[in-house]
């Protein structure tokens, strides 16, 4: 029989195709390969965060009344002065309501005057009463005058001091009014001042909420302004870098909108509330330099400078890999790939710091391109030129 004969020769021919195949992808193939020779140098060791740029004094500015918003003076992106006029309501109620307090003590004040005439009215009646009184007490000795008309002159004068005293109340009482006339102008004054908002401060307007012929009520948002004297990326950092982070230290700062550009900072205050799902906490880093276009709200990533090693053996993180759980490179040992199980030490700006498992001068290798595949131990490779 001579085609089961032909199909095992078939069978043969493939299995040793396959085996040569393999063989020569495995042996003789050459993988296209990225090389770095590693160095040694000064490492600057770096923490990095995640967050976004605040301003360290923000201010919503609202109405303390509620009335209708005449005019809005500033829009958003406008900078401001402290005092500037911002907004004005509608007045013409709160100055009605200061025509009738400034009334109100207008008459409170002329009531004033009267009770004092009437003081003083009540004052000579009473002297004119203790002469007559003392006079006829001193005649009815002499017989000279009546009983009767003593007993009237005592009369009067008991009337007389009775009139002083009212009048006295009568004074009293018109100063209070005087003094709750000038509280309630007082306090009318002010609420027509609520209808002009200033800025608290020199800044900066973000947003703008209301437009004129809306109604503000207290607490609700006009605009929101910022002051630039202090603007810092609130950083999300790892719980354990704690320890190595103070205030003052050095950070540069890259805006995802100009991601190939750093700005320099500064570490401001550190958190002191951990959050507990992610163990992270708060970092402010004050930005000393901005982007030429900026927002509040925006992201970045903080490094934060926090030491340095010196004669260190550097390493690319790109070049860095894991297998089973463990850090470690590819290095080239006589034109093949050999897997090397690394200890990473400090993370600096550009390179990782590697405490164990390579030496200055060796050549560590990467895939032009990784994605899927890797390089496989004792594989063939050609470096790229």
């Amino acid at each position: 029989m001579k085609i089961p004969r032909f199909r095992n020769s078939l069978a043969i021919l493939a299995v040793l195709g396959a085996a040569g195949f393999a063989i020569y992808h495995f042996k003789i193939a050459r993988k296209a390969v990225v090389s770095h020779t590693v160095e040694k140098g000064d490492l600057a060791m770096e923490v990095m965060g995640t967050g976004t740029l605040e301003a360290r004094i923000k201010t919503t500015i609202s109405a303390r009344i509620q009335e209708r918003l005449v005019e809005v003076l500033v829009d958003q992106g406008d900078s401001v002065e402290a005092g500037q006029l911002l907004a004005r309501l509608d007045d013409a109620e709160s100055k009605q309501q200061v025509a009738i307090a400034e009334a109100t003590l207008a008459t409170a004040k002329q009531t004033l005057e009267r009770v004092r005439a009437d003081l003083a009215r009540s004052e000579a009646v009473l002297a004119q009463a203790k002469l007559d009184y003392g006079r006829k007490t001193g005649l009815v000795v002499t017989k000279s005058v009546a009983q009767s008309d003593v007993d009237k002159a005592a009369e009067s004068l008991r009337i007389a001091e009775a009139d002083l005293s009212r009048s006295h109340a009568t004074i009293a009482e018109a100063t209070a009014q005087v003094g709750v006339a000038e509280k309630t102008l007082l306090l009318r004054e002010e609420l027509l001042g609520f209808t002009e908002l200033h800025s608290p401060y020199d800044g900066l307007v973000i947003r703008r909420d209301r437009d004129p012929g809306d109604v503000l009520v207290p607490g609700a948002s006009l605009m929101q302004v910022i002051s630039l004297d202090e603007l810092w990326v609130s950083a999300w950092v790892d719980e354990t870098s704690m320890t190595a982070l103070t205030s003052d230290q050095n950070a540069r700062i890259v805006f995802r909108s100009d991601p190939n550009r750093d700005y320099p900072g500064k570490v401001s205050r550190l958190g002191r509330e951990m959050d507990r799902e992610t163990r992270e906490f708060l970092v402010d880093v004050r930005v000393t330099e901005l982007p030429p276009n900026w927002a509040i709200g925006q992201r970045a990533e903080v490094f934060i400078e926090t030491g340095h090693t010196k004669d260190a053996v550097l390493l690319p993180p790109e070049f860095l890999g894991w297998r089973d759980g463990h850090a470690g490179v590819f290095v080239n040992e006589a034109g093949r790939a050999r897997w090397r199980d690394l200890s990473p030490g400090a993370r600096g700006r550009d390179f990782l710091a590697i405490a164990e498992g390579l030496q200055g001068g060796e050549e560590v290798l990467r895939l032009p391109n990784p994605g899927s595949t890797s390089l496989r131990e004792g594989q063939r490779i050609v470096k790229q030129p």
